[in-house]
């Protein structure tokens, strides 16, 4: 039985809706930390709604001052738990995660081509795994500061390709920069055609602005605006 997502939401600018954007945030975040991204987004690309859902889980003994204290799955280098608590923690949160998209293309009578996710850290490690294994293409993913989980798994298990923006700063201290050259040979291995890379100058584990504008480029064109 899958788990329920609340979600932040953003509706369309311009009021008319026929594209949407969802964001999955780090670990230790929840769904607030990115829909603040649709700010500067929205007036890029009035007729998306941005959505942000909170990971399952809240964590527990969660260190003071870290975002809203969710994750997507446990991180046993981080938390301590178990290589299989953290298997099993994925397998749980994928098959959320994809109900949860499954329900709001139902909702919001959008296409799978219709829509982009865009994953941070935890969550780009997140869109990464679930979005392949889905039975049709979303428009496009975009990968932040993250890394491709079993990449020996994907070239068996994928279902649908489709276009992938891989983002990382140089300075990334949380999640190394050399994931995103991993990543992105594990998808080509996988058959993945469309994988682009940005490197973020200077940048630590976070979102610079040029990476938030080459983004929204990829997804601009993806979704139809250009």
């Amino acid at each position: 039985m899958t788990r329920v997502l609340d979600a932040h939401i953003k509706e369309p600018q311009s009021g008319e809706l026929r594209s949407a954007v969802v964001f999955l945030h780090g670990y230790g975040a929840d769904g607030k930390d990115l829909i603040g991204l649709a700010d500067p987004l929205a007036e890029h690309m009035p007729d998306t709604m941005f959505v942000s859902p909170d990971a399952p889980e809240t964590i527990a003994g969660m260190p003071p001052g870290i975002g809203g204290g969710r994750q997507w799955f446990p991180i046993p280098w981080i938390d301590g738990s178990s290589e299989e608590a953290a298997a099993a923690g994925l397998r749980a949160a994928a098959l959320d995660l994809d109900a949860f998209l499954d329900a709001l293309m139902v909702d919001q009578d959008l296409l799978p081509e219709q829509v982009c996710v865009l994953g941070f850290s935890q969550g780009c490690m997140m869109a990464l795994h679930v979005a392949p294994r889905r039975e049709d293409p979303v428009a496009a993913v975009v990968g932040i500061s993250g890394r491709l989980l079993e990449p020996e798994l994907l070239p068996d298990e994928t279902v649908s390709r489709m276009p992938v923006l891989l983002i990382h700063g140089d300075q990334d201290d949380v999640v190394p920069p050399q994931s995103l050259a991993a990543a992105a040979q594990g998808l080509q291995d996988a058959g993945f055609t469309d994988v682009y890379a940005h490197i973020m100058k200077g940048t630590a584990h976070g979102i610079a602005p040029d990476g938030l504008s080459v983004a929204l480029a990829f997804m601009q064109d993806r979704l139809g605006y250009r």
